[in-house]
């Protein structure tokens, strides 16, 4: 349910770095709950610049300008693309202003409601998402903050002062370039998931030990009467959400009991009944879990979980199916890291085992196309019958990164026939050859693979 409501006494509040996809729709939400909002930004692109437009928050020009920055306002919120000189935050430093990152932001906008927080190296927005979609479905009031726009909803945030609980994917990166720690330390959460843990994020977090360092300081700021609920099969998670606190509740979940059949996954509840999904794959099984402990701490009961989960799509670009015909589907998936290429990847085999199955990866991240972490791919493309990854040099330069050679990808993944191509057309035309009856395509990339028009693809293919 989506509400919205107005203060007696319009905040002022300036955000920095207004552009970004999750800063617009802070904007957005800030503006419908009745906030006097201003931005600013050096490049706003579609589609942050059309709904900006539409609400009249559009800045009059791109750009940075101290005097956008003036005593009277409540509030100053930046953003991550901001840099630590940026001249408009240096004056609200000089005024003494209240700046906040988002995630603090979003605290303080929270602080009389209960904060549930999804963390976790992959699965974070799929599980917000089924959350979201429950608790939507049975007419329950709350306010959430997303990093993904999810279907059915306009917004990616939303704050009111009637709704008595917040839903927030607790993204791990950096809270804003004036503030190292990771978001999901600044929500303070009552009710925390850790959906698992593979490192990510090699320009912030430079070994495993420290990036899993964060997840045990959120596991451990579980307040007392609180509930920690995790993957109980994650090595990694193992290590850190150790029942340790005698006041706090935790919570170990696995894949949701199920049956695949004819390429359709079926849920069991307690009394062995099927409940036919949308979504497949043991990750997803994973998910729907999590979602369902959390639902189950906020009154939502098996049979009404299960009710809504029936009709659930999956959030926008996880694993979300492009083109299907008689024999052949193809999909797309945001998955790009290590563990999620490897779930998603294994799980496609599985859900049809009698197709061959064509998969292809672009390393588009900062972490994927590091040398150094390279290897943490090997083995993790094993599952398909045939494997592409993907990359583009420039992206490489753009990122100031070294060369990175194809042989050099090739060995990382540890699979003889793994081809590596770094030209679009050339990837575009190598996916035409390919036999297509009773194979599918899965194409998984946080990227779009320079341009590709994957559903002209997807159309040639089933055709």
């Amino acid at each position: 349910m989506e509400a919205t409501s107005r203060s007696p006494k319009p905040e002022a509040i300036h955000l920095i770095a207004v552009g970004g996809s999750i800063m617009h729709n802070l904007a957005l939400a800030l503006h419908r709950r009745g906030a006097h909002v201003t931005g600013s930004d050096d490049e706003i692109f579609e589609p942050a610049k059309g709904r900006l437009a539409a609400a009249g928050l559009l800045p009059a020009q791109e750009g940075w300008d101290a005097n956008n920055i003036t005593p009277d306002l409540d509030a100053v919120i930046v953003g991550m693309h901001a840099r630590p000189d940026n001249p408009e935050l240096l004056r609200a430093q000089e005024l003494g202003l209240k700046i906040y990152s988002f995630p603090e932001y979003i605290y303080e906008a929270s602080r009389d409601k209960q904060r549930i927080v999804i963390g976790g190296s992959h699965g974070k927005t799929s599980i917000t998402a089924c959350i979201l979609y429950v608790l939507r479905y049975h007419d329950r009031a709350f306010d959430y903050a997303v990093g993904a726009q999810l279907a059915g909803f306009d917004l990616m945030v939303q704050l009111t002062d009637e709704a008595p609980i917040i839903i927030i994917e607790g993204d791990e990166y950096l809270a804003s370039p004036v503030d190292r720690r990771p978001k999901f330390h600044l929500y303070q959460h009552h009710i925390g998931v850790i959906s698992g843990i593979s490192w990510d994020h090699i320009n912030v977090f430079p070994t495993e030990e420290n990036y899993r360092e964060q997840f045990r300081i959120f596991a451990d700021m579980t307040p007392k009467a609180g509930v920690l609920i995790y993957d109980r099969d994650d090595e990694q998670t193992q290590l850190i959400a150790v029942p340790s606190n005698p006041d706090v509740t935790y919570v170990g979940y696995g894949p949701h009991e199920h049956v695949i059949r004819d390429g359709r996954t079926y849920l069991l509840n307690k009394k062995d009944e099927e409940v036919a999904i949308q979504v497949f794959g043991e990750h997803n099984l994973r998910n729907i879990s999590a979602a369902k402990e959390v639902c189950k701490q906020l009154g939502i009961k098996g049979k009404d979980f299960f009710k809504a989960i029936a009709s659930f799509p999956g959030a926008a670009r996880r694993l979300e199916l492009v083109r299907e015909g008689a024999t052949s589907v193809v999909y797309k998936d945001f998955a790009h890291a290590p563990s999620k290429l490897k779930a998603t990847s294994t799980s496609f085999k599985k859900q049809f085992p009698k197709r061959r199955l064509v998969a292809c990866l672009e390393l588009h991240t900062f972490s994927s196309l590091n040398p150094v972490f390279l290897p943490q791919y090997a083995h993790c493309f094993d599952a398909p019958d045939v494997a592409v990854v993907y990359f583009n040099p420039q992206v490489l330069a753009h990122k100031r990164l070294p060369p990175l050679a194809a042989a050099t990808v090739a060995e990382a993944f540890q699979r003889p026939d793994l081809r590596v191509i770094t030209d679009s057309a050339e990837l575009a035309a190598f996916l035409r050859e390919q036999e297509w009856a009773q194979a599918n395509l899965l194409l998984m990339s946080s990227g779009t693979f320079d341009g590709l028009d994957v559903n002209a693809l997807a159309t040639e293919i089933i055709a």
